[in-house]
């Protein structure tokens, strides 16, 4: 019998979530197969996710029509729909959070993105959300913008556990991950648990190579052509050699002592969206230790069938910078990108939540 290459990540040191959620998924018990046949130990949703859920499945007929007449304004219909949702993820991954410590066993739910430049109101809805839903094994989602960065050192100090979204660059990784040292060191200062800290930062790399072949399809060079399909793959691997160069050099030690964990690097939008390239391209070559991979449905259901389990995050490292450094050479620089993509990112998930509550 093929062995599954999903429960092989795990022996390489690297969790496999899954970047959906849904009643029918939790009802029909698919989380829970997921869990026990592939080794699934999180999952993370944000907007366009629960859009697709609340339209998808029958599971929300009866409580949103019951919520249309409760007097709730639709922000708040909408917590009451998918709070019970993001309880039922936690109460079903527990067993994979006691089993690790709190190093993995987490459901991730994500703030308004309204407030995506409003730190206050971020830092708030943070708090809020935490004590809603009640679960230890919450990841509460911020953006990496520049207010959620501010949001986000705040909430560590703290000891919210926070999982930051929508980076798309190194620079913005940098951000982050300088904002969980402070944030961390603020918490210990106050005398708060070492354990108490989580955090996860999510890179996003399919889309990188969706705008970035965009451009290079338009530059038209030789080059050009050769670098399409490969800046995503680049773009984690350098942010892994940051991720080793911060948490496990001088900068951490003082942290790591105390027993804070690292704050780790999560590969998102690891669907292929060209069908030119692998559909297994964002997992396959980014399988390495102290690492988390969210993957869709359609991403996972390919690995299983298809995927190779090899140590490759580290390969390449000198490759993707000097990828980096071609692309600059054809006028394409990857911060540049990744600032334009966090504001489309921003904008899709507004769109995707306005229209949740329009139609709650």
């Amino acid at each position: 019998m093929k062995k599954n290459p999903l429960l092989a990540l795990k022996a390489r040191g690297q969790h496999a979530w899954l970047d959906n959620l849904s009643r029918t998924l939790l009802r029909e018990g698919t989380l829970q197969r997921l869990m026990e046949e592939d080794g699934i130990d999180g999952v993370t949703s944000n907007p366009a996710i629960f859009q697709k859920a609340l339209t998808g499945s029958s599971f929300y007929a009866e409580d949103i029509a019951r919520l249309r007449t409760s007097g709730l304004d639709p922000e708040a219909r909408y917590e009451a729909l998918v709070i019970p949702d993001i309880q039922a993820a936690c109460d079903i991954l527990w067993p994979a959070y006691v089993a690790s410590a709190g190093d993995t066993g987490y459901a991730s739910l994500e703030v308004s993105p309204l407030l995506a430049h409003d730190a206050v109101g971020t830092e708030a809805a943070a708090l809020r959300l935490r004590q809603s839903v009640g679960r230890d094994n919450l990841l509460v989602k911020v953006p990496g913008t520049p207010a959620g960065v501010q949001a986000f050192e705040n909430l560590t100090a703290l000891g919210v556990r926070v999982n930051v979204t929508l980076l798309f660059s190194l620079a913005q990784y940098e951000a982050v991950a300088q904002a969980y040292l402070r944030g961390a060191q603020r918490w210990l200062a106050e005398g708060g648990s070492a354990a108490q800290l989580r955090s996860v930062a999510s890179v996003f790399l399919s889309r990188v190579d969706t705008l970035v072949d965009r451009r290079l399809e338009v530059i038209g060079t030789p080059l050009a052509r050769v670098l399409r399909g490969r800046s995503g793959v680049a773009l984690a691997k350098r942010c892994y050699q940051r991720y080793l160069e911060l948490f496990h050099g001088p900068t951490y030690a003082a942290l790591a002592e105390a027993g804070v964990r690292p704050q780790t690097p999560l590969w998102a939008s690891t669907g292929s969206k060209n069908a030119a390239y692998s559909d297994v391209l964002y997992v396959e070559a980014l399988i390495g230790p102290e690492t988390i991979n969210t993957l869709p449905d359609a991403t996972l259901a390919a690995f299983h069938e298809h995927g190779h389990a090899l140590d490759l995050l580290v390969e390449g490292a000198n490759k993707a910078h000097y990828h980096i450094v071609a692309l600059a050479g054809q006028g394409i620089e990857l911060n540049e990108v990744g600032e334009a993509l966090q504001i489309e990112g921003v904008r899709l998930f507004v769109e995707a939540y306005e229209e949740i509550l329009s139609s709650v």
